[in-house]
């Protein structure tokens, strides 16, 4: 499986070499916006100047706080990073991870957290329509229920402490709570470390939002394929159109591309009604 590195970074990180981080081999680096309602990272400017200046693909987080106002904290959020969000493309992240002594959570279910998280992810892609938001958080997060379903996840795991990048480049994909997340943070010694399942081509393409990423397998799916599966499904018995469909497959491409099949037959019959009218 193709993959390709990246770092992140905050403010408990002094200033990056990103030209030498490039040349190591980073394709992505991702760094702390904001947190809660209305705290930045002191350090996000200067660290995503440089970020964007070596051309890596760029991102942000924005630790969350469900106990609050989902709106207010995605504000907080967008205002941090619009000035480079609309001019690169730009993956958003939520960091949804609980305080080791839950003040962040406190008196909120996992239902609820999620509804939080939903919000939050809905209002930052309304602001930046086409860009990426997904969710970083843990393995008890993820089995708690507090995650939305069919979002990119970054997942954070670190079985070896300080490791290269070569060792979880060669080990099994995590699979927490049955879900395969796109970015893997495998280690935070000496400085954040992840892999994400795409390759460094494939990760340009899929920020820049000419790809589709499908149910978290990091699969992209060309609108063209979508039309081809679409074709399939039209095909069928529709008792079952979805039966065998590959799990990765997400049913609004493949309702796109049967709408899109659709209107190639409403035109192919205009044309023929029209061509009748004529000989008549």
């Amino acid at each position: 499986m193709a993959t390709c590195r990246g770092v992140d970074v905050s403010v408990h990180q002094v200033p990056q070499d990103w030209a030498a981080h490039k040349r190591t081999g980073v394709t992505f680096a991702f760094a702390k916006a904001s947190e809660g309602e209305r705290s930045r990272d002191p350090r996000f400017d200067a660290h995503m100047a440089g970020i964007i200046k070596s051309q890596l693909v760029p991102g942000a987080y924005h630790f969350a706080w469900p106990n609050q106002d989902p709106a207010a904290e995605a504000a907080n959020y967008i205002g941090a990073v619009r000035p480079y969000a609309t001019k690169h493309p730009f993956v958003h992240w939520l960091d949804l991870e609980r305080y080791p002594d839950g003040r962040n959570y406190a008196g909120r279910s996992a239902g609820q957290i999620r509804a939080w998280a939903a919000a939050w992810i809905a209002a930052v892609r309304t602001a930046f329509p086409g860009q990426r938001v997904g969710v970083y958080t843990s393995a008890d997060d993820l089995a708690a229920g507090r995650v939305p379903a069919d979002v990119p996840l970054w997942f954070p795991s670190y079985p070896w402490g300080q490791a290269p990048y070569s060792r979880a480049e060669a080990a099994a994909r995590p699979r927490p709570s049955g879900r395969s997340p796109l970015f893997w943070q495998f280690t935070s010694q000496p400085l954040d470390r992840s892999i994400c399942y795409l390759s460094a081509a494939e990760l340009r393409a899929w920020a820049a939002g000419t790809t589709t990423k499908t149910k978290e397998d990091g699969m992209a799916v060309s609108d063209s394929d979508a039309e081809k599966i679409a074709a399939k499904v039209w095909d069928r018995r529709m008792d079952d159109p979805l039966k065998d469909e590959p799990a990765s497959v997400p049913v609004e491409k493949v309702l796109h591309g049967m709408a899109t099949r659709l209107k190639r037959v409403e035109d192919a019959l205009a044309a023929l009604v029209a061509a009748a009218g004529t000989e008549g």
